[in-house]
């Protein structure tokens, strides 16, 4: 078997069980939907679910891509990196699942998946967010780094973030009611794309425990008052003052559901105590990062 097509070893040759851990989280979504296919224990429209069950892995794959940078700096563990690339290109296969499983509910009619894809915005966002994976994934190898140079590539890359936000809408505009769990997702995603912001203005690679707090409180409020937005026109835009003073006991209240703001509030928190404990145990050893995504 050729090397690159061994994903459980470094570039060493030798066994990773890094590489084997992130293998088997990887598969385990398609091995979850194969076996609940086979038990029948999908909806009355099973290919539709396994369409959404893809497009939401490759959501949290793609957001999961961009977690590495964050965590590879407050983890101290720069093992990390050798696996971004895997996670990545996963996103791209997920990604892909949906398109395929379309034609396939669509008896292979291609003419007429095209025609729906041109006529439906959210197909249309879903697709050019396909087509930027897929451009990433092509040049996600050292041959193509070396092509394009380092600098050229990492400019290219940056495209991920852009898809991330198309993802997002697409997500966004396929939830009919309530839009909770996408919003969260976006608060996460504006976590991520704040840490890559900040360390560019501060000229740094990686964040300090401060900084993260100072993030994750921005991040967090931001997505309470997006939320707060959001119910506000739901509710037939009341008086303002009138709709606060409403709001604020659903951030306590567990009956209407957890808020979007607190899940990103505690990822934020994770990760400070993570710097925090991780800054005592090996203080030295924090990873030189230059923000870069992979795919």
């Amino acid at each position: 078997m050729p090397h690159s097509l061994a994903l459980w070893l470094d570039r060493k040759g030798n066994l990773s069980w890094l590489r084997v851990a992130t293998l088997a989280l990887l598969v385990w979504p398609a091995v979850l939907a194969g076996y609940a296919a086979s038990r029948s224990g999908l909806t009355g429209r099973p290919v539709n679910e396994l369409i959404h069950r893809s497009g939401w892995w490759a959501l949290i794959f793609l957001l999961l891509s961009l977690t590495i940078t964050p965590f590879r700096a407050s983890g101290r563990w720069g093992r990390l990196i050798d696996v971004r690339r895997m996670v990545g290109v996963a996103a791209v296969v997920y990604a892909g699942a949906p398109l395929s499983l379309y034609v396939l509910d669509q008896n292979g009619d291609v003419v007429k998946v095209a025609a729906e894809i041109v006529q439906r915005l959210y197909l249309t966002i879903g697709f050019v967010a396909l087509l930027g994976l897929l451009a990433l994934a092509v040049t996600s190898n050292d041959a193509m780094v070396k092509k394009l140079g380092g600098l050229n590539w990492r400019r290219l890359h940056q495209v991920t973030y852009g898809i991330g936000i198309l993802g997002l809408i697409h997500y966004f505009q396929q939830t009919k009611a309530d839009v909770a769990v996408p919003m969260a997702y976006a608060g996460l995603f504006l976590w991520l794309m704040g840490y890559r912001i900040l360390a560019r203005v501060r000229g740094q690679g990686a964040l300090d425990a401060p900084s993260l707090l100072l993030l994750t409180v921005v991040a967090a409020l931001l997505t309470f008052a997006a939320d707060a937005a959001w119910i506000w026109g739901l509710a037939g835009r009341p008086p303002l003052p009138d709709f606060l003073s409403l709001y604020g006991p659903t951030l306590l209240d567990t009956d209407l559901g957890v808020r979007p703001g607190w899940y990103v509030a505690g990822a934020g928190l994770a990760v400070v105590l993570l710097d925090l404990v991780r800054a005592r145990m090996r203080p030295a050893t924090r990873p030189a990062l230059r923000p870069r995504p992979a795919s």
